[in-house]
């Protein structure tokens, strides 16, 4: 199978990816599928997708430090920049992928109603942002490192730093939703959403690595996280088997 436009995509391999029913992290527990799946060929709705033009996207979209902010300020927080490429199993760029992403403040908060936690709220600080992929399937994003933050999983759960990714490729069945972590953090092992994946190597590819070759001097670190969609070799679904 191909992995083109208008093509099957590689099958997904679910060792690699979270169980639907992991009972450490318990939301799963209300929401498992009760029966076991069934595998379909990709239709045509599946292998074809939709197309994002570089109109569609601001200036700021893709730098979260100023793209909520006021007038001449910024947010608070230590300033990172995050990169990658997004490619097929074959190692083959996917250009004109939408990647949105999402995050909590350098405190550990969203900007969402129903987030309660007592970390207060950055006014210039909005938490979202999106990006298309280049020709050569790269992206780049500006932000702030996200503070982890406790949980109501068990009695002490605690979150990793970490960004959602939601990344829209050449075709709906490439769709993929996940969450980037950061190198070095001791909250990733300990994490019960993370314990839901088996496999060492897939977590380790939920993993950013700092990379000082594109840090910038007296601003910002530089995390390279890169992004492989369906097949073996892709890159964790968050939580969700029956997705990517």
């Amino acid at each position: 199978m191909t992995a083109g436009p208008g093509s099957a995509f590689y099958p997904r391999d679910l060792a690699r990816h979270p169980a639907a029913l992991t009972p450490g992290y318990k939301s799963s527990t209300l929401r498992a599928p009760q029966k076991a799946p069934i595998s379909f060929e990709n239709a045509l709705g599946e292998m074809t997708g939709p197309v994002f033009g570089h109109a569609m996207i601001g200036p700021q979209d893709n730098d979260l430090i100023v793209n909520y902010a006021r007038p001449g300020e910024t947010a608070l927080g230590e300033r990172i920049i995050v990169h990658g490429k997004v490619l097929d199993e074959d190692a083959r760029p996917v250009p004109g992928a939408l990647i949105e992403v999402w995050q909590a403040n350098a405190g550990g908060r969203y900007r969402h109603k129903n987030d309660g936690y007592l970390a207060p709220l950055d006014p210039n600080f909005g938490g979202c942002g999106r990006t298309l992929t280049g020709a050569d399937g790269g992206y780049g994003l500006r932000t702030i490192r996200p503070g982890p933050y406790p949980w109501p999983n068990g009695v002490n759960d605690w979150r990793p730093a970490h960004i959602h990714f939601s990344i829209f490729g050449h075709g709906f069945a490439q769709r993929l939703i996940t969450q980037m972590y950061f190198e070095g953090d001791p909250h990733i092992a300990l994490c019960p959403i993370v314990q839901t994946i088996s496999d060492p190597g897939a977590i380790d590819q939920l993993v950013a690595r700092l990379d000082m070759d594109n840090t910038i001097p007296f601003d910002a670190r530089a995390y390279r996280f890169d992004i492989v969609l369906r097949g073996r070799r892709s890159t964790p679904f968050e939580n969700r088997p029956e997705g990517n």
